[in-house]
């Protein structure tokens, strides 16, 4: 049903992720702000934490900073998503759905890149979330972009489920080992929050 979608087993994302972060993980950064880039390329720098960023420079791990480096253009595509259902969307309860996953997302993400920031690791580069679980392919996204109606809802709602596995599956391992207590209370939230949204999802499926 989902052909086009780009999976890679967790534990090779993971490893190619644990390559490029590089470094032992023990909390010992030297402090400065963190460059990166978006998803586009361009360059961006990290100049301030947000004020509900708390998470501690010294008990991380590199569990912590991939589970961060990953969630962020994963989180950045479900926010696309759920933007493309503002004038596309025919279904009320997608519609809905989407703000929420807009609302819920869009805070995580400047939430992780603060922690980033503080921890002294390089925001997620051009390219380094495109193998992860879940993630859309080109393809699939401009299939969603050219949908109206009904069948962009159903549409919609199957590439969700999708996304949402692949985060699900990124928020156990960041429980499982990780060391922050913040982001693995933050995993714990998106695991609880997005099983609830694939069974919402299904539902709609079911009924469109």
């Amino acid at each position: 049903m989902l052909k086009n979608i780009k999976t890679i087993p967790a534990a090779g994302a993971l490893l190619a992720l644990l390559t490029a972060c590089g470094g032992t993980g023990d909390g010992t950064g030297d402090g400065r702000a963190a460059g990166g880039h978006d998803m586009t390329g361009s360059t961006q720098v990290a100049t301030s934490t947000p004020a509900t960023t708390s998470a501690s420079s010294a008990g991380f791990n590199d569990a912590d900073v991939m589970f961060a480096q990953m969630m962020i253009p994963h989180h950045e595509q479900a926010v696309d998503m759920a933007e493309l259902a503002e004038g596309r969307a025919s279904d009320q309860e997608i519609k809905d759905l989407a703000a929420k996953i807009k609302a819920a997302q869009d805070p995580e993400i400047r939430t992780m890149r603060g922690w980033l920031t503080a921890w002294g690791k390089p925001l997620p580069s051009g390219g380094m979330g495109h193998d992860m679980p879940g993630m859309m392919s080109a393809a699939d996204l401009r299939e969603l972009e050219s949908a109206q109606g009904e069948e962009f809802d159903r549409r919609f709602a199957e590439l969700m489920i999708a996304h949402h596995e692949g985060a699900i599956e990124m928020a156990r391992t960041e429980q499982a080992q990780g060391a922050d207590p913040e982001a693995k209370e933050l995993a714990k939230t998106i695991e609880t929050a997005q099983r609830a949204e694939v069974a919402q999802l299904r539902a709609i499926l079911d009924r469109l």
